[in-house]
């Protein structure tokens, strides 16, 4: 999704940049742990694929993704991009019939990073992201059975358990968000900063596949 190429979103803990191609190294190697596939339910992409993909994902109309950044490790652009990734968050957009429902997902792919606040100010941003900008008045999140922590976490961002899954082993949970939830998510996130992107170079000798 182009809407959000140029948008930086700093938060206390998280920083959210647009996945460009300078990301795909480091995304790739993430999700070449089996774990990962897993919780994702994704197969394992060759590099030329995931570039293929960082490419897709960026044109599609009805995909808007985040790289999840370390704002402390980020802060100042010291450090590259690369060296702060933590995770990635997106939002789908894929009912035609029904624009305002977004699907989330949410990774943590570093493992150091697991259970430290992360995972829910980068999905709490980019659900005030949704709200604001794309029009979503209903969310759902769709977690294998196995991964009770984000099944835990998506609770307590007060969305409801609304189906199972047993051929998949998922579980679908969802949040209508009217007055009252509108107001909530954007007191979690008033200290949310949005910046213009700057898109970070290619190392020299790095061919874009």
């Amino acid at each position: 999704m182009k809407i959000n190429q140029n948008t930086v979103l700093q938060g206390q803990r998280v920083t959210l940049v647009p996945y460009t191609s300078a990301h795909v190294p480091r995304y790739h190697e993430w999700m070449q742990s089996e774990e990962l596939q897993r919780l994702t339910a994704s197969e394992p992409l060759s590099l030329e694929q995931e570039y293929e993909m960082q490419r897709s994902w960026r044109d599609d109309a009805d995909k808007c993704t985040f790289i999840v950044l370390d704002t402390a490790r980020w802060a100042g652009q010291e450090r590259a991009d690369e060296d702060c990734m933590v995770g990635d968050v997106n939002l789908f957009l894929t009912d035609a019939e029904d624009p305002t429902l977004g699907e989330i997902e949410i990774m943590i792919a570093e493992p150091s990073y697991r259970g430290r606040g992360f995972g829910k100010e980068a999905t709490l941003m980019m659900m005030s992201y949704g709200v604001r900008n794309l029009g979503i008045t209903k969310f759902e999140a769709k977690i294998g059975q196995e991964n009770e922590t984000s099944i835990c976490m998506f609770k307590k961002l007060h969305f409801k358990e609304v189906a199972v899954n047993s051929v998949f082993q998922e579980v679908t949970l969802r949040l209508d968000v009217g007055d009252q939830e509108r107001q909530w998510l954007l007191e979690q996130t008033n200290h949310v900063e949005e910046k213009s992107y700057v898109e970070p170079k290619l190392p020299a000798g790095t061919l874009e596949t």
